[in-house]
């Protein structure tokens, strides 16, 4: 297992002001990972408050039983943010929820153990699952993909215009032998690529396209975002953090289709009524630049926030 670098929660000082934390809240946080944001949250709830943290990582949820073992306040539950409606109808919290945080994207120890397969920087078998115990690894759906699919996944999820070349080089890699290890892989999409700015390795959009596949999270945040509003309470915050365009892109559309009516169409003799549901909070929230410097992977990220207006159906 590599060192690697320490988990650093992102944006957690701006996260923890968006959700407003009361003590007496109720907080589910839809993607715990190394429990940074968890912790924050708990240090600032009194007895009557409750955190619920989730995760589809089995290595996460085991941290999460560690480090809070014995507290009462604190419910750990392995699934997918996709899976939070129904968690929240099981532990009796739907519509009740005073703030939901979802921290998209990898944790650091899942970068930075190898065996994990999710670094092109650190060789190792190519799964890229953020539940190694479900699902198909990255290298058995690589083994099977028609070469217009894995093009497909890699221009629409990594946003890599060498998408074609790419696919192509990795089908007629695996003709000679099974691509599964990460550096296998990683050699292949360089080749192909061919050179990148100094600050990224050719490999790490196409890296990032196949890890979204796999953990189907585009799929997960679709549903997380559909269901999210329905388990907050009125005033309950909608907290996401993202760390590539796709994400935020799906984030903003969410967001803005439940704060505000759609377009005038002329086609239409009367504007349809609408509700809001949501209300947005701020603007963008990136890191600044002590964060920036101090935690590398914090670049990317953007924050969004919402809350939930009164008299929304739950």
């Amino acid at each position: 297992m590599a060192e690697g670098t320490p988990h650093v929660p992102v944006l957690l000082q701006p996260a923890l002001d968006a959700l407003e934390v009361r003590p007496d809240g109720i907080y589910v946080d839809g993607t715990y990972g190394r429990g940074g944001h968890s912790s924050a949250i708990l240090a600032r709830l009194g007895p009557a408050g409750r955190l619920v943290a989730v995760d589809r990582d089995p290595q996460a949820i085991a941290d999460a039983g560690r480090r809070f073992a014995g507290d009462q306040r604190v419910t750990t539950c392995r699934a997918g943010f996709a899976d939070i409606d129904r968690l929240a109808r099981e532990l009796d919290i739907h519509g009740r929820v005073s703030g939901l945080l979802l921290d998209l994207g990898v944790s650091s120890p899942q970068l930075d153990e190898a065996e994990r397969g999710f670094s092109f920087r650190e060789d190792g078998p190519l799964d890229m699952r953020m539940d190694p115990e479900s699902g198909e690894s990255a290298a058995a759906w690589l083994a099977r993909a028609a070469e217009d699919e894995i093009a497909r996944v890699i221009k629409d999820y990594g946003e890599e215009r060498f998408a074609r070349r790419i696919a192509r080089s990795i089908v007629m890699a695996r003709a000679e032998q099974p691509i599964e290890r990460t550096a296998e892989l990683a050699a292949i999409v360089a080749r192909a690529a061919g050179p990148s700015p100094a600050d990224r390795h050719p490999a790490t959009r196409t890296f990032q396209a196949i890890r979204i596949h796999v953990n189907a999270e585009m799929t997960q945040l679709e549903q997380a975002l559909a269901d999210g509003i329905d388990v907050l309470e009125p005033g309950g915050r909608f907290v996401v953090i993202s760390f590539h365009s796709l994400e935020d892109r799906l984030v903003k559309r969410a967001f803005r289709a439940a704060a505000r009516p759609p377009a005038a169409s002329r086609r239409l003799p009367a504007a349809p009524s609408f509700t809001p549901r949501l209300k947005l909070i701020g603007s963008l929230v990136r890191p600044d630049e002590d964060e920036e410097r101090n935690n590398p992977r914090a670049r990317s990220a953007r924050m969004r926030v919402a809350e939930k207006l009164p008299g929304s159906p739950s």
